[in-house]
């Protein structure tokens, strides 16, 4: 009798032990419980076909012809649920593209990474280093972010409409001058009183081609 009184207390303390174990064993990595990073840019039930590229691993074939049409076989990756087009789940499908590399696709299928340190204003035009990554919802083949040579591009908010107004209506004040930021170029018209007209005349040609920019070397806007 005694036994069987003890039965309960014994199967309590077993339950803890065993409780306290469990925990003891996913805290100490026994049980991996963290989401892969790439899963954020997946949407959960979606359309397989339309999954951002982090999201599917393909077996792609990179001896296609360049341009031409061309069908790969992906799997969605773990922790990854999608649907196909009657909303079936869904782990394996195709998806259809065109061959070529990454650093071949339009402009607007990448997004670079701009640089304020080169002159877009000089002859030659200036080029620069920028790396490039491709859009999430574009498939291509090879390393999805690449450097790539870019013009410079960049603008400091000068409007070259604004500027030549300036120098065909204040131009002789050096008023053009002044608002591009070439300070010393606008005393210089404002106390010759733009060179007698000669100067304020050849500032409106050099502005109105866009030879005459920004001092700060960015394009107009």
């Amino acid at each position: 009798m005694a036994a069987a009184a003890d039965r309960p207390g014994l199967l309590s303390r077993l339950c803890r032990v065993l409780l306290f174990l469990s925990q003891f064993y996913i805290l100490s990595g026994g049980e991996s419980t963290d989401i892969p990073p790439y899963v954020m840019k997946c949407p959960s039930n979606g359309l397989c076909s339309r999954l951002p590229a982090d999201c599917v691993e393909c077996r792609t074939n990179f001896s296609c012809v360049y341009g031409k049409p061309v069908t790969f076989d992906c799997t969605v990756k773990p922790s990854v649920t999608c649907v196909d087009q009657d909303f079936r789940s869904q782990k394996h499908f195709v998806i259809n593209m065109t061959c070529r590399f990454c650093w071949q696709l339009p402009e607007a299928d990448y997004e670079c990474s701009s640089s304020t340190g080169c002159m877009p204003v000089s002859c030659p035009r200036q080029r620069h280093t920028a790396n490039c990554t491709v859009r999430d919802h574009v498939h291509c083949l090879g390393n999805r972010t690449f450097p790539k040579m870019l013009y410079c591009n960049w603008t400091g908010g000068y409007k070259w409409s604004t500027a030549l107004a300036l120098s065909i209506t204040l131009g002789g004040f050096g008023a053009d001058r002044f608002y591009l930021g070439q300070w010393r170029e606008g005393l210089g018209k404002l106390f010759s009183f733009g060179g007698l007209g000669i100067w304020t005349l050849i500032d409106v040609l050099l502005i109105g081609v866009g030879y005459v920019g920004p001092a700060d070397g960015s394009l107009y806007i």
